[in-house]
């Protein structure tokens, strides 16, 4: 295939360039560590290697280099579509080159045959409790797929190379990223639609197949391939994606790797973050507005109330962007084109002009600008899909796009086990008092 031969072309290419690094420059200093950052989650700490997306703390998320508008702008756009299709942005993650239609059009053919879900992974799920928590299920789903696994199976064998690790891991990807909205589709159907579930569409992209699978119309279609093309990657230290790196550095294979990386995913302080600022949003509509419209001097004084109580504004502030995340811009225009009178939006909206005078002037918050979660929950809201347990699915379909690229980089570039060292409390407090290690 074309994909995996540019691939491997990009491999070849990379592969001097790191041993050149390790060979010759492998004893530079890039970063030194403090113990805030070492008792604080090792936040910034310059320790991981990818080339698939850089999160830079002024600018925000550029996927191969490419901003989020100039990402949109550049790949050729689904049919009848004002966004690309994820099979067109998979080709430039896993290359950093801007496909042509013909390249997405193969990759489109390719994941038409690597979609179909094994029945006794639908059968797994549907022996769980019905009140089973969505994620649950879908990373039960992506873990039990593990017999499939191309890349286990060529460790097994006794042949195993790590040159040519990467192409088994490349298998592997392609067939969860292509499997993986067919299965959150059944999720949603068997847990909210009574198990009435909806065939592939072999015409349909896969943003398309998703929207139409759920019982969407054709506007969700432009929604569902920009969020998971906007949720796909945010490189490599948050949860899911660390988790993922972390996992299959131990030569796990990617369904292990990703389903350990989907329950990161699930926990409140990252994915379901998006669940919990609906929650907040609608109950302070139903607190302070009672129908009203949302005006500057109402949010304002409602907002001071949410802080002087001790709450926080949920959806402000991010662990390394210090600007408005560009998700959220990018999410807030396509809301103010395709819904600009919904009362949500219309309160979301007038939250985004006023929060981050208040919290700036509040004084506690290092940056007083929205992210990501401010804004996804309300597009799904409007459309129907109310369930918010399941927003941090449609998170984990998105984020499996970034996670598989990384994988098929890691193996392809023969990256070691992940190994950090630990040190005791004793030997902080030790350093500490000495000024810094010695």
């Amino acid at each position: 295939m074309a994909l995996k031969e540019a691939v491997r072309r990009k491999l070849d290419e990379f592969r001097p360039r790191i041993a050149r690094l390790t060979k010759e420059h492998g004893k530079v200093k890039i970063d030194e560590v403090t113990i805030e950052q070492c008792i604080g989650g090792a936040r910034d700490i310059r320790c991981l290697v990818t080339d698939i997306s850089y999160l830079d703390p002024q600018e925000g998320i550029r996927f191969r280099g490419k901003t989020i508008p100039e990402t949109f702008a550049s790949l050729p756009k689904a049919p009848g579509s004002e966004y690309p299709a994820v099979e067109s942005f998979w080709y430039f993650l896993l290359t950093g080159e801007v496909p042509t239609q013909a390249q997405v059009d193969e990759v489109l053919a390719d994941w038409k045959q690597r979609q179909e879900v094994p029945a006794y992974v639908f059968e797994i799920i549907r022996a769980m409790p019905r009140d089973s928590h969505p994620m649950t299920m879908l990373s039960t789903g992506i873990g039990a797929m593990q017999r499939e696994s191309k890349f286990a199976a060529y460790y097994a064998s006794g042949s195993f190379h790590k040159l040519n690790a990467w192409e088994y891991v490349y298998e592997d990807a392609c067939d969860i990223v292509a499997r993986i909205p067919v299965l959150a589709a059944f999720i949603y159907n068997l847990k909210y639609r009574g198990d009435v579930q909806r065939p592939i569409d072999p015409a349909l992209d896969m943003g398309a197949n998703f929207a139409q699978m759920i019982g969407q119309g054709k506007e969700y279609m432009d929604v569902a391939r920009m969020y998971f093309i906007l949720h796909s990657d945010h490189e490599s230290g948050n949860v899911s994606a660390h988790t993922t790196h972390l996992v299959h550095s131990a030569l796990s294979d990617p369904y292990l790797s990703y389903a350990a990386g989907l329950n990161g995913l699930a926990g409140p302080l990252h994915g379901r973050a998006n669940q919990e600022v609906l929650d907040w949003t609608l109950k302070f509509q139903e607190k302070y507005l009672g129908g009203e419209e949302p005006t500057r001097e109402l949010i304002t004084k409602a907002l001071w109330d949410t802080l002087n109580s001790g709450q926080v504004i949920p959806g402000y502030g991010h662990a390394v962007l210090r600007k408005t995340d560009p998700r959220y811009t990018s999410q807030r225009e396509f809301c103010q084109k395709h819904l600009p009178g919904d009362p949500l939006f219309k309160l979301v909206s007038m939250i985004f002009e006023v929060a981050p005078g208040v919290l700036t002037e509040h004084g506690k918050t290092k940056n007083p600008w929205p992210n990501v979660d401010a804004q996804s929950g309300v597009i799904q809201w409007h459309y129907g899909v109310k369930e918010w347990d399941f927003y941090t699915v449609l998170f984990g379909v998105g984020r499996a796009l970034g996670c598989m690229a990384n994988l098929t980089w890691d193996r392809g570039l023969g990256y070691a086990i992940e190994r950090p060292k630990s040190v005791t409390t004793g030997m902080l407090e030790q350093w500490a008092a000495e000024g810094g290690r010695r």
